[in-house]
């Protein structure tokens, strides 16, 4: 994740003229000028194979092999060293047991700058351009999404493992031609720079993603095509002994109730997913409003969206018994008057009040009533601002 609250960074690179005038990651590109920062966060959840087939957990990807490194004392802090990356290429194909024929598209880290992008090309044309009989496809997110530093290797990751699974290698974005600063011609490498099928072949689909810290660690992973799956089409249809799959859905109303219900029925036409994690993601991941329905199959769901009755469908409301927060903030926060509103409430217990009154009371000797410096009276609230300030 990386969170930019402050402009340092952007006042640092632009010292350095690091950073593309018009704010652009021309990854590889003749037109490169610089990188260009950016917000971001990903995340990836990782298992064993055996245990996610055990579980009936959905498989995105296999991660085959990884690599770190770090080039350590070489050409200074912001010149990245290809021998180190050269490395690290080589031992994530050695720890996959993969020859770098065996990898067909690489995401690359591509910052966009004059020297960043011709070494780490260098780099990839020396290990992956060699001894195969179709070029090894190249591209980088940051073209799309911009630099988003701690989160760029996750972010790598993401867009390979949708790659693998749609079966298209993206385009990388603001070449109008590679780089004249790299010898193309010393490999078999391919900058795509508009979206194609990926490449068939008798074998899983693999892409290697790599992400290179400033001037230290070196990473690269190769995630590799997942096998198919048997998966459940919609409600009900699993093994019998598993039962049906219940789906949760809400809204803020009754029409917001059957939109959610249409929308998922339009979205489910013409795929083949998992009930299972259908009714997961939408148990757990969704906001619960107050109008509800549960449905067990394909025909309660679309009764829902139409409004009306089925046996397979059941609707109700959720009552809130959600009451007053009271939050207490430290010191700093207080005015004169804070929570005589609240005082003055009559939907707030006359009991409560007396109960935390007489609590203050026990510590405080009985020399300052509660009303008295919640109402600035014989300056009550002088004395307590002093006393919890120190």
């Amino acid at each position: 994740m990386t969170v930019m609250s402050t402009p340092s960074a952007f006042i640092d690179f632009t010292q350095q003229e690091g950073l593309a005038p018009d704010g652009r990651c021309k990854s590889f590109s003749d037109d490169a000028d610089g990188t260009s920062f950016s917000e971001g966060a990903g995340l990836l959840v990782l298992e064993r194979l055996s245990d996610a087939t055990r579980n009936g957990h959905q498989v995105l990807a296999l991660l085959r092999g990884s690599a770190v490194n770090s080039d350590g004392a070489s050409n200074g802090l912001t010149a990245p060293n290809g021998s180190a990356q050269r490395r690290v290429l080589s031992s994530a194909l050695d720890n996959a047991g993969l020859r770098p024929s065996d990898v067909d598209v690489v995401e690359a880290h591509g910052t966009g700058t004059r020297l960043g992008d011709p070494i780490e090309a260098g780099a990839l044309l020396a290990t992956y351009g060699q001894d195969r009989e179709r070029p090894l496809l190249l591209g980088s997110l940051k073209s799309n999404i911009g630099h988003t530093q701690a989160a760029a290797g996750v972010g790598g990751v993401i867009k390979m493992v949708a790659a693998l699974r749609h079966g298209i290698v993206p385009a990388t974005l603001h070449v109008s031609r590679a780089s004249s600063h790299v010898d193309w011609a010393d490999g078999a490498v391919e900058l795509v720079t508009a979206a194609r099928p990926w490449p068939e072949t008798d074998r899983p689909r693999r892409a290697g993603v790599s992400s290179f810290g400033i001037s230290g660690t070196n990473a690269h992973v190769i995630v590799e095509q997942a096998a198919p799956q048997p998966q459940a089409a919609s409600p009900g249809e699993g093994p019998r002994e598993e039962g049906p799959s219940p789906w949760v859905l809400s809204g803020q109303d009754a029409s917001a109730l059957r939109e959610q219900a249409r929308l998922l029925d339009a979205h489910l036409k013409g795929r083949t997913l998992s009930a299972r994690d259908i009714g997961r993601a939408l148990a757990l991941s969704r906001t619960h409003f107050t109008w509800r329905a549960l449905v067990t199959s394909p025909e309660g769901l679309r009764a829902l969206a139409e409004g009306e009755p089925s046996a397979d469908l059941v609707r109700g409301t959720a009552l809130s018994a959600a009451g007053p927060v009271f939050v207490f903030p430290g010191q700093g926060a207080q005015w004169v008057g804070m929570a005589v509103a609240l005082w003055g409430n009559r939907r707030c217990s006359p009991r409560r009040w007396r109960s935390v009154r007489w609590r203050w009371l026990r510590w405080w000797s009985g020399r300052w009533w509660m009303c008295w410096v919640m109402r600035w009276r014989w300056g009550g609230w002088m004395w307590c601002s002093r006393c919890c300030s120190r």
